[in-house]
């Protein structure tokens, strides 16, 4: 295997010795000592890395190299004669400034094909190991996981650790010139996103617990559609339960406020105003970036396959291999076939295993995801991470734990009838503010319509106060059921 152009790479150290910085930042951005496949060129590298690092308009010798080779532990560089005649010749060697970078170029194709190469042995080396006995998707996986990891084998700079505040000051004349609303993907519930840090962030699981029939999944559809419809991002909803005319029928009676029922049975089309705002609502909405699977009895490497693909087809990757924006809804967290998983493992051994898996996805994509859980029986009566059924994995790697349940019928009086049937408890926040103890996010579930409308909070409707800047508030189309 060659794959290799020695020729080349002695060219563009020749350029760097010849034209200083010039030619070094017209190629800093493709190589990198890993780019050479000769050791002393990649020696030489790194020693005028060094150089140019330090100092920019620094005239390049050998004493400099040389000098810089000691700085950096190169003792072999210095004290091997046939690496000095080496480096001399390159110094010697005859390049216009113009080549420098195309053959830059060709040294990083070079270096692209090298590592496909090395991961498509490490492929052939899992398919070896392969028995017979294992599920199709998990064999298909082997190839699909090595396409995906492609792309992040592109980002192959320096993994060394980096002084946190070294280049602080850099980010934050960035920020001030490019000033941001808000730093993750805003939900429609404006109150949920503050308390949380500022919406669903990449690289994140945002975590909403509940008790069944309490609205969780209207709770997925009313933040999906809303990221859908109004920001234009796309979202994947990953259901376990319900089928796709199920979430057209509610998503159209909460963007309508039609009776879901009337619907479902087609007596809408009986009233001309009803018939007519269903139409004209769904020639407006089918080609929102919104997206269904059913991932209902699938194993848990299904799953994961159905998420990677449709990054690569609906959303795309940059360079680096992260997803552009999106959110992935995944409703919701419980028990899966998985090939990974063994038949002795206990309930919250499971639990732990799926959403650490969610949550590396999460990190190695950049993708923010919105998961919900089932809650225990104490949920009924508790507001704390203790609810949280199975695994306290499922605690340690989110972003953000919060409780949605029904109020009590003292609740309900104490803050008006009007304030809601339902409330959203943010219990863990390790980036937003959260909300005080005791505290709580009203939220009006209306069942005919699928649509949940967030109002204030327990404590701001005691004291007349807001949490948030009422200029914050209400940007949303009157249309829609957010507020």
């Amino acid at each position: 295997m060659m794959l290799s152009d020695a020729p080349a790479e002695r060219a563009i150290l020749a350029g760097i010795c010849r034209y200083g910085s010039k030619a070094y930042h017209d190629v800093g951005d493709l190589v990198s000592t890993n780019s050479f496949t000769i050791e002393s060129n990649s020696m030489i590298y790194a020693c005028l890395k060094h150089i140019m690092d330090k100092e920019i308009n620094i005239e390049i010798d050998l004493p400099t190299i040389l000098s810089s080779a000691k700085e950096i532990g190169l003792h072999d560089l210095v004290s091997n004669k046939e690496e000095v005649q080496h480096l001399s010749g390159i110094m010697k060697f005859p390049i216009l400034l113009d080549n420098v970078r195309k053959l830059a170029v060709k040294v990083r194709k070079l270096q692209i094909a090298r590592m496909m190469y090395d991961q498509l042995e490490t492929t052939k080396d899992r398919y070896s190991q392969v028995r017979g006995d294992e599920p199709i998707s998990q064999i298909l996986g082997i190839a699909e996981e090595s396409i995906f990891d492609f792309t992040s084998l592109l980002n192959d700079g320096d993994d060394a650790p980096q002084k946190v505040f070294q280049k602080v000051e850099d980010r934050l004349n960035e920020l001030s010139e490019n000033p941001i609303d808000q730093i993750g993907i805003p939900t429609g519930f404006d109150r949920y996103d503050f308390a949380i840090g500022g919406g669903l962030r990449r690289g994140t699981v945002n975590v909403v617990g509940a008790r069944p029939k309490v609205g969780k999944t209207l709770f997925a559809e009313n933040a999906g559609i809303h990221i859908a419809r109004n920001l234009n991002i796309p979202v994947l909803n990953l259901d376990t339960e319900m089928m796709l005319k199920d979430h057209q029928d509610r998503g159209m009676a909460m963007l309508t406020e039609v009776a879901i029922n009337d619907i479902e049975t087609g007596k809408f089309a009986s009233n001309s105003y009803k018939n007519q705002k269903i139409r004209d609502t769904a020639q407006d909405v089918k080609d929102i970036p919104y997206y269904y699977k059913s991932i209902g009895g699938k194993p848990f490497e299904d799953q994961l396959s159905i998420m990677r693909r449709w990054l690569a087809k609906e959303v795309g990757l940059n360079a680096e291999g992260k997803a552009k924006d999106c959110v992935i809804i995944y409703d919701y967290l419980k028990i899966m076939e998985s090939a990974d998983i063994k038949g002795d493992m206990k309930e919250y051994q499971l639990l732990g295993f799926l959403m650490t898996s969610l949550h590396n996805f999460a990190i190695k994509y950049e993708v923010p995801i919105l998961a919900f859980i089932q809650l225990n029986r104490d949920g009924i009566t508790k507001e704390s991470t203790e609810t949280a059924s199975g695994s306290d994995r499922i605690i340690w790697l989110c972003s953000n734990f919060s409780i949605y349940k029904s109020k009590s019928d003292e609740e309900i009086a104490k803050d008006g009838p009007e304030n809601g049937n339902r409330k959203l408890v943010p219990v863990i926040a390790r980036h937003g503010e959260g909300l005080s103890d005791h505290d709580y996010i009203n939220v009006n579930m209306i069942g005919k319509y699928g649509k949940l409308v967030e109002g204030k909070t327990a404590f701001e409707l005691e004291d007349g106060t807001n949490i948030i800047d009422n200029n914050d508030l209400g940007n949303h189309n009157d249309d829609i059921p957010f507020s």
